[in-house]
């Protein structure tokens, strides 16, 4: 009998567990208040909003934003530290694995309807994220920080898992009214972004992580050097494509700053090419499938 669990089954604990995880404050929610203990001066590695009432700790994308905008006063030590730390050991593993906005995007994409497959087109629109870690991550709180105006740029104008998990989720709450009477047109403005971005999701595999989202961008710069995510054999590789073709990310490679090493394309591969691993420990793949076989021999 085959015991061997499902692995997207595996995956999707992993990212159900990292959402309770980040959001373990539980009391937050029945008060619609913010956990403000200590443990929020740490960052998760996921996208995960500072401003959920549930959130135990502080989100890196808007760390780094908030660091950027203190630049003139102070170096941004610890951000960058804790940054480099994620990208090189786990790089976008993170983002098919520990982000909850990636769980929720995911689950919206199984609603059934006709979906928008990807194409030269997708791949190309899969830079503008850069472009936006770029701008509005750095650039606009690099230029007010010099006038003293501490201003995240992505997390005030654009991030739809801060709307999501933060302003609705608090504005929600019966005892937050003056919250709900202080909503204006930026909320109105970030409120339409969300729901453009929950409606994309349905029909576009992950929309957000794909073309908007920076912190997968920081991440996919250092992919390549990760640790932990799914490595190919190049001697056992022949071209075929099978995995290019099975992934729903823009990929060009299995691997590659698109990559969110999921795994799927470890199953479709015909010569096994293909392995999750951590440094040399490979965790899933053919090493693991003739070692069973091994041990069904002896």
């Amino acid at each position: 009998m085959d015991r061997t669990v499902k692995k997207p089954l595996t995956r999707r604990l992993i990212q159900l567990y990292s959402a309770l995880l980040y959001n373990a404050h539980l009391k937050g929610f029945t008060e619609g208040k913010i956990y403000t203990g200590n443990i929020k001066s740490v960052c998760v590695p996921g996208l995960n909003c500072y401003s959920c009432p549930g959130a135990i700790a502080a989100c890196p994308l808007g760390s780094l934003q908030n660091a950027v905008s203190a630049s003139a006063d102070r170096p941004a030590f610890y951000i960058v530290g804790i940054l480099l730390l994620f990208a090189l050991l786990l790089g976008r593993v993170v983002c098919g694995f520990l982000c909850p906005f990636g769980l929720i995007q995911e689950l919206l994409h199984k609603i059934p309807t006709k979906k928008l497959k990807k194409s030269k087109l997708t791949r190309k629109l899969s830079y503008t994220k850069y472009a936006i870690l770029a701008v509005f991550v750095f650039l606009i709180p690099a230029y007010f920080a010099f006038r003293r105006l501490p201003l995240p740029g992505f997390c005030k104008y654009i991030c739809p898992a801060g709307t999501l998990e933060g302003a609705v989720l608090l504005m929600l709450h019966p005892n937050n009214g003056d919250l709900r009477a202080m909503a204006g047109s930026l909320f109105v403005w970030k409120f339409a972004v969300l729901i453009a971005m929950l409606v994309a999701c349905v029909f576009i595999f992950r929309a957000f992580c794909r073309f908007v989202c920076p912190l997968g961008a920081l991440y996919g710069l250092m992919s390549r050097l990760a640790l932990i995510g799914v490595k190919v054999d190049k001697g056992n590789c022949t071209d075929c494509g099978a995995c290019v073709r099975v992934c729903g990310m823009d990929i060009a490679s299995v691997g590659d700053h698109e990559c969110v090493h999921c795994g799927d394309c470890i199953d479709i591969c015909p010569t096994k090419a293909i392995t999750f691993s951590a440094g040399k420990i490979v965790l899933r793949g053919s090493a693991i499938k003739e070692r069973g076989h091994l041990n069904e021999k002896q």
